[in-house]
């Protein structure tokens, strides 16, 4: 199931509802809550999707998502489903949004390490092992995930069975949705206030996927991992991808496959409201986002790349300057607002880079594709990798369309 969906918003007489060409909303000057929905025509003939307009929106409540995914969901019902997760992933920011904040308290106790290592090798911080089960429990009382994936398990976990139960469970449902997620990026900086954020990954679970009911002992379970392999998909599956930003305010920006997003939590209503709809991100900026100290590590396509932006002798002639953070959510949200190139490139010490394709490059990848930028290993696009592993690592360079082409464009030149 590939969404293909892209929000409209009408101007009415008494003012403008939204904008979606700006970052940000214009809120109606009408003073009535009462709100009326129509139907657009089909986007293309060759979709049947339809998208809601909204002629009125609330001056004190906007568009909130749950009711921007509840008329997606009117119009499309086969996403009703999807809706569900993402009440469960509104619910699970806003949770890790008071944690985070609370963390710094003496009292909160979710500080340091937790004294376990995770299967890349890295010390777990409490607030990682705190938001990955409660992305975890979230997710698994919707009922309608079967497998997720996450940097802090070590395999791919059957939610649909009951603890101690068989996974058969799993198999029966071939309606669930996989999940892949990274529950808190940048928490090694969170005692610092550093930006962090949370990444998801939604697809749909393999209709194919069946346990033979008369399978025995080591069979049943080579079926059973073949199955939760399901997690191993490409970008290009995806269903759907989110991140939340807890920063200065708390983002959620998501895409269902035909534009990007996105809401900020309005802390006075408890809701995320939408803010910024329909990002586009610019086509060519001046702003690069990289770990520079590794610049000598790098492949030389990309040395060379990089040193022609801030010479100001690249294809645009402009000279760069550089704003990284070190939390991907952070540089990336940034990224996509005002445009530039954000990257984790491999280099001789790390040739595959640091971060994991399954639940950090693919999701991103969906988010920035869909916002009119683009994301490249250099040589291949970083949606259609096929994971062999749930932790597999790969390099990254996403952003404006025309300065990241500058990058392919210099791998292919010399033949890479």
């Amino acid at each position: 199931m590939k969404l293909s969906f892209l929000a409209l918003f009408a101007t009415i007489s008494s003012g403008a509802a939204f904008a979606p060409s700006k970052l940000s909303t214009s809120i109606s000057q009408s003073t009535t809550t009462t709100t009326t929905t129509r139907f657009a025509e089909p986007l293309t003939m060759e979709t049947k999707t339809n998208a809601p307009v909204f002629d009125e929106v609330c001056e004190t409540t906007g568009v909130t998502l749950t009711r921007f995914m509840g008329e997606v969901a009117m119009l499309n019902p086969e996403l009703t489903e999807l809706v569900t997760l993402f009440g469960a992933i509104d619910t699970s920011c806003k949770a890790i949004t008071s944690i985070v904040k609370r963390s710094q308290l003496p009292s909160s106790e979710t500080l340091g390490l937790e004294g376990e290592v995770n299967i890349q090798g890295e010390d777990q911080n409490k607030l990682d092992v705190i938001t990955n089960d409660l992305l975890k429990r979230a997710l698994r009382f919707t009922g309608k995930l079967g497998v997720l994936a996450s940097e802090e398990e070590d395999e791919p976990v059957d939610l649909a069975g009951n603890e101690g139960e068989s996974s058969e469970l799993l198999f029966e449902e071939t309606g669930q949705y996989v999940a892949v997620f990274d529950p808190l990026d940048g928490s090694s900086n969170v005692d610092a206030g550093i930006p962090t954020g949370t990444i998801i990954g939604i697809y749909e679970h393999d209709e194919n996927c069946v346990i033979d009911e008369e399978c025995i002992g080591d069979e049943c379970t080579e079926q059973e991992a073949q199955c939760l392999a399901n997690t191993l998909q490409p970008g290009t599956n995806l269903v759907a991808a989110a991140y939340c930003l807890y920063s200065s305010s708390t983002f959620l920006v998501l895409t269902l496959g035909a534009g990007t997003y996105g809401f900020t939590l309005d802390e006075n209503i408890g809701e995320f409201v939408l803010s910024h709809p329909n990002i586009k991100i610019p086509e060519t900026s001046k702003i690069i986002s990289f770990n520079e100290a590794n610049t000598y590590m790098w492949d030389k396509p990309l040395q060379e790349v990089v040193t022609g932006w801030k010479n100001g002798t690249g294809k645009s002639g402009e000279q760069f300057s550089s704003r990284y953070i070190g939390s991907m959510v952070g540089d990336v949200h940034r990224t996509l607002l005002y445009g530039g190139v954000f990257g984790y490139p491999g280099d001789t010490k790390n040739v595959n880079g640091k971060l994991r394709l399954l639940y950090e490059g693919a999701p991103m990848s969906f988010i920035m594709e869909q916002a009119g930028g683009l994301s490249t290993t250099g040589t291949k696009r970083v949606m259609e990798i096929v994971p062999d592993i749930v932790h597999q690592r790969v390099p990254i360079v996403m952003g404006s369309k025309n300065d990241v082409q500058e990058v392919i464009d210099a791998y292919a030149a010399a033949g890479n």
